[in-house]
């Protein structure tokens, strides 16, 4: 078969693909969108199986030589060493073990989080920001969390819409935008960089680690905002929505920051607006939008599109119990999960920003004075970005999206637009955001690629029992953070281990991995396989197929890493290939276009594109143009498409 006819013969395959996916998702009713509070991917799941942890094979190496896991350190913080790996925030257990759920990190302002980005280096969380920025959990202190995620699909390049706190990017979570200049939103009001909710604008304000307070000379934030919300769209195109929330919600319903939210329910309390998006459940009661929610998705009842805010005490922000949040997740997924309806239903779980805790991986983010991407930071007169952010944890629940899998491609809060206009527009219904700007819209998954919609799976799941969040005898409230404060007063906040770390004791991960899905992306030990053969290296160096094995993390010689040929295009499809560390980790492990080994220089580039969860991914190299091929227990190039597994293991 001829070049040119394999590749066009490709583009229909994907173009399919994208046709049958889009009919799909015409069969979801109901989408549920539940946002939690203040923590990053790496305090979290840094060490779990199968995801781009504490084992990334691609980590950024700086000017200094060290990788981006090693956190500068100066004498006003420790004389013992002059850097910070991430480390185990329990490691010394005893009471620490329940103290450490109620401790406190760094700050999530603008200019703290700046600060730690060091200009895209991205070591100075320790100085910038705080030193407990880079502790992380384990699996033990997150057992509900970590088993959601191993059951459905978690996502480990899902990033902050903003640098920055809450509002930016809960704003930017159901409008789209924060306004930075020269994006597509024609306002004056904005841009939306800290957490300002008094009417009218105000400088941005910092405060460093000794209490000093810097205000930029600029006028920022200027409040509300006037641009047109998702709601709103969701609204005009006909489709059912309600925000599900308690009285105490800690301000996470952004929608009140809008000036449209605001009139009308000063002139019109019985606006759609303000009764689905506004009004509250229960009478002051912290169970308040929780019950009403397990109410209607018990019932089938549920609108179109759900967006639950929970408590402030549920809501993991420290001081409050990543433990009690846990809670909170198993009675949204249980809910979910039991309803007749789960079988045409997506819940997607995704957290706000970071809240002060670090993440490794340097943000994806736009070149340099992408309009409405770049802003010159007020505190410091520098250019930069103002988002996509720091990586959070990341989990989708349906029935297209179970068994254990991760999910690859860069995404941020504009995904979940994104991927709500996908859905509505497969069902007749469609509507588009306009203030998304034209990079993101690019760039940001719009999660799609998540889903096999060939093979669902409704079969009931156990999670971990949930221990009830702690509450006050005589009224009933959540007390959480103050009744653990209370019994291990002492425990809380860990010792931090300067000078005490080895990178083989800090940077741990569980062995394991998981199913790949979506456009690939750097970050991961990657075994590749096709039917009962997986991609090896033998004893001579040279790639075999080799048969496939059940412990997919236990076989050394079936690594590989791929290079992307422009890091800092991450949506780009072309890489080199290399065999993983254990075999040199050198510049002669790139596989080559005859398909043995060689250096960087002579590595074969492959084009990699993700065909559909239920068939893989197509490797294919760009000299001869042809495909990468483990057909009958040969390793060869063939001018066959041939649709290869991939796993991301960590060991």
């Amino acid at each position: 078969m001829a070049t040119l006819s394999i590749y066009r013969n490709l583009a229909f395959v994907v173009y399919l693909t994208r046709l049958v996916l889009a009919d799909s998702l015409a069969d979801v009713d109901h989408v549920v969108l539940f946002m939690q509070e203040n923590r990053a991917f790496d305090h979290y799941f840094g060490t779990m199986a199968g995801v781009r942890g504490f084992r990334d094979p691609n980590v950024q190496i700086n000017p200094d030589g060290r990788s981006t896991f090693f956190q500068l350190v100066d004498s006003h913080l420790s004389n013992a060493t002059d850097h910070l790996l991430p480390f185990y925030l329990n490691e010394v257990g005893g009471d620490f073990v329940n103290g450490t759920q109620c401790m406190v990190a760094g700050s999530n302002s603008w200019g703290a989080n700046q600060a730690a980005l060091a200009s895209g280096l991205n070591n100075m969380w320790a100085i910038g920001n705080s030193p407990y920025a880079v502790g992380y959990f384990k699996r033990q202190d997150l057992p509900v969390h970590f088993a959601i995620a191993d059951a459905w699909t978690v996502g480990d390049m899902y990033q902050e819409g903003v640098i920055a706190s809450t509002d930016p990017n809960r704003d930017i979570w159901q409008s789209g935008s924060i306004n930075i200049p020269g994006g597509n939103v024609n306002s004056t009001q904005g841009p939306v960089l800290d957490n300002n909710e008094s009417p009218g604008c105000s400088s941005l304000t910092f405060t460093t680690e000794n209490g000093t307070v810097l205000r930029s000379p600029k006028i920022f934030s200027c409040y509300p905002y006037d641009w047109k919300t998702v709601p709103e769209y969701l609204q005009d195109a006909g489709i059912s929505w309600k925000s599900f929330q308690a009285v105490q919600n800690f301000g996470d319903n952004p929608l009140p920051d809008f000036k449209i939210y605001q009139d009308l329910a000063a002139t019109n309390e019985s606006d759609p607006l303000v009764q689905r998006g506004l009004a509250m459940s229960g009478s002051g009661n912290w169970q308040g939008g929780l019950d009403d929610f397990k109410r209607d998705a018990a019932a089938g009842t549920l609108p179109a599109v759900s967006y639950y805010i929970g408590p402030e005490e549920l809501s993991e922000h420290q001081p409050n119990l990543p433990r009690d949040g846990g809670w909170l997740w198993k009675e949204i997924v249980d809910a979910v999960v039991s309803s007749p309806k789960y079988n045409r239903t997506v819940l997607v779980i995704s957290f706000d920003e970071t809240g002060g805790w670090g993440d490794h991986v340097v943000p994806f983010h736009s070149p340099e004075n992408t309009p409405g991407e770049w802003i010159v930071n007020p505190l410091t007169g520098k250019n930069t970005f103002a988002g996509p952010g720091f990586r959070l944890p990341f989990v989708v629940i349906s029935p297209w999206t179970r068994g254990g899998n991760v999910f690859t491609e860069p995404a941020d809060h504009i995904s979940q637009i994104l991927f709500l206009e996908q859905w509505a527009a497969a069902r007749g219904t469609p509507f588009m955001s306009a203030e998304i700007n034209d990079w993101r819209r690019e760039h940001m998954s719009n999660l799609t690629n998540m889903f096999d919609f060939d093979n669902p799976d409704t079969s009931p799941i156990e999670l971990p029992f949930a221990e009830m969040p702690h509450s006050d005898l005589i009224t009933d409230l959540l007390d959480g953070p103050m009744n653990c404060e209370r019994l291990f007063q002492g425990s809380v906040q860990p010792p931090i281990p300067y000078g005490n770390q080895t990178a083989e004791t800090s940077l741990v991960t569980e062995q394991g991995s998981k199913s790949v899905r979506g456009s690939l992306t750097e970050g991961r030990y990657l075994v590749i396989e096709s039917g009962n053969f997986a991609l090896a290296v033998d004893s001579d160096n040279a790639l075999i197929a080799a048969n496939t094995s059940d412990l997919k993390f236990a076989d050394a010689s079936q690594r590989f890493v791929v290079h992307a040929t422009d890091p800092s295009q991450a949506t780009a499809n072309t890489f080199r290939i290399s065999a993983g560390a254990d075999f040199g980790g050198n510049s002669t492990t790139y596989i080559t276009a005859e398909l043995g080994f060689g250096p960087v220089s002579g590595g074969a580039v492959f084009e990699i594109v993700f065909l559909r969860a239920s068939t893989g991914y197509s490797f294919r190299e760009q000299t001869s143009r042809k495909f990468l091929s483990l057909n009958g227990g040969k390793v060869s190039l063939t001018n066959e498409l041939e649709g290869l597994k991939l796993f991301s293991v960590t060991f």
